[in-house]
């Protein structure tokens, strides 16, 4: 950057575009820190578009920190259903029940109490300190890192130890100590409408002049990244067994993905079965086992969910049984009527849609 040019210039004219630029959101323009905390957490994976929705109607629900923390785990996953990263509810869940029990209900205004609840990290409890509390700390997440490598040009990793503590520092010196509130903002929504990852408004930016990957024809190279994990890939084998008007549904309680959603009995592969397949599993032979009629009816077309760094495939094999075994009473029994009832991930909510 042009040593002639302020940090202080820089942020002015963040917060000059922010004013005329703006989306009108219901997170923004308050100092609740409890609406705040409930968006920061649901946009972490999600976009504002989706989000939206999703904070209006638990909102509606949990409208107050006293009101989430004395829901049962299932409700809140209920109202949490379809956004995905399950563990962001359950920890926003147990978060509440921190701040009845060490706040007396009221949520902490110190950052370094805030940085303790559960589910919170720098970057939240830097949102919600400024933005709340008009608190001088910086926020820093993917818009964030985005718009300061390419104003600075930078090359560090921002995924790498020393490029988070590059960007960290940077975004700390760039805060506006009068309004690092207004400024936090600022910078996120000008990553998130216009130094966007493709195809960016350089020639309308109202920070071109100081841009330095502007001036070495860097924006699309950056930001850059160092590390790629793998994806694994994982093949679910769904039984949605149906007697008379009920179903069987089990809910995941290992540490694993959707923990604590309801679904169908499962059986785990290296592949999809076939029909053929799946009645020679040994599972499935002892989940029926001395059961006079199994019929599988149908199977559903192949699914693919993309999770951070596992693809599931999955299919579902609807059955009907005559009659119940000790192996099949294991699962929840539960009317066909009743399955919206229960938290499902994205994936069983699909099937049900078409199938119910």
């Amino acid at each position: 950057m042009n040593s002639t040019v302020s940090l202080k210039y820089i942020s002015k004219k963040l917060t000059d575009w922010y004013s005329d630029y703006k989306r009108d959101l219901p997170w923004r323009d308050i100092s609740d820190p409890y609406r705040i905390w409930i968006s920061e957490i649901i946009l972490q994976q999600t976009r504002v578009i989706q989000g939206l929705s999703y904070y209006n109607r638990f909102i509606e629900h949990f409208p107050t920190i006293a009101e989430l923390a004395e829901a049962e785990e299932d409700d809140v996953l209920k109202y949490w259903q379809g956004l995905g990263y399950y563990t962001r509810a359950r920890n926003l869940h147990k978060a509440a029940r921190q701040i009845m029990t060490d706040y007396n209900g009221v949520f902490p205004t110190q950052h370094s109490d805030i940085i303790k609840l559960s589910g919170i990290g720098e970057y939240t409890a830097a949102a919600i300190s400024s933005f709340a509390y008009n608190q001088p700390y910086a926020v820093v997440d993917g818009n964030v890192y985005r718009v300061l490598s390419r104003l600075f040009n930078i090359q560090t990793p921002i995924d790498s130890t020393s490029g988070k503590k590059e960007f960290a520092l940077l975004a700390q010196n760039l805060l506006s100590t009068s309004n690092p509130g207004m400024h936090n903002q600022a910078l996120m929504e000008f990553g998130a409408l216009q130094c966007v990852p493709s195809a960016p408004g350089c020639t309308i930016c109202t920070l071109q002049s100081v841009c330095l990957a502007f001036e070495n024809n860097t924006v699309s190279l950056l930001p850059i990244k160092s590390q790629k994990k793998k994806s694994t890939n994982r093949y679910f084998n769904y039984l949605f067994v149906k007697s008379q008007d009920n179903t069987f549904l089990q809910k995941r309680t290992g540490k694993d993905v959707w923990q604590n959603l309801f679904e169908f009995p499962l059986i785990e592969s290296d592949r999809l079965f076939s029909a053929s397949e799946l009645v020679d599993d040994e599972a499935f032979k002892s989940l029926f086992h001395n059961i006079a009629e199994v019929e599988i009816l149908k199977i559903s077309n192949p699914m693919k969910h993309v999770l951070s760094h596992r693809v599931i495939y999955a299919q579902f094999f609807s059955i009907t049984i005559s009659e119940e075994n000790e192996a099949v009473k294991q699962f929840s029994k539960t009317p066909l009527t009743e399955i919206d009832h229960f938290a499902v991930s994205r994936l069983m909510e699909l099937f049900l849609e078409n199938e119910l």
